[in-house]
């Protein structure tokens, strides 16, 4: 299976430009996505249709995304997957915060 070429591309433009609205991700080629330093989104080009390969974990998946339902399908897997990454940042900048000392009464000392 090859990577999407430039006419591939333009049939599933709509779909690249609500990617390019999300701001986690970076488009470093034509519909070649990173997620941090990270690859997570390409697009290949089949006889049997158009496909995505996603890291929606520690591995790549592939999703059909020839029609627009399928568009809509990966949108939403891609967008759970971001809220889940920047709630896993969230969480990681709380734990490092200072808090003030509590004295055995759980009040903050003075």
């Amino acid at each position: 299976m090859k990577h999407a070429g430039p006419s591939t591309l333009a049939r599933i433009a709509p779909l690249l430009e609500e990617l390019r609205v999300r701001p986690a991700l970076r488009e470093r080629r034509p519909g070649v996505f990173s997620l941090g330093s990270r690859a997570f989104l390409h697009f290949h080009d089949d006889p049997r249709g158009i496909f995505a390969d996603v890291r929606l974990a520690d591995a790549f998946v592939r999703r059909p995304v020839t029609t627009r339902s399928q568009q809509a399908d990966l949108l939403e897997e891609i967008d759970a997957c971001l809220s889940s990454v920047e709630s896993r940042t969230l969480d990681r900048g709380r734990r490092g915060t200072r808090r003030r000392p509590r004295g055995p009464s759980g009040a903050p000392r003075r």
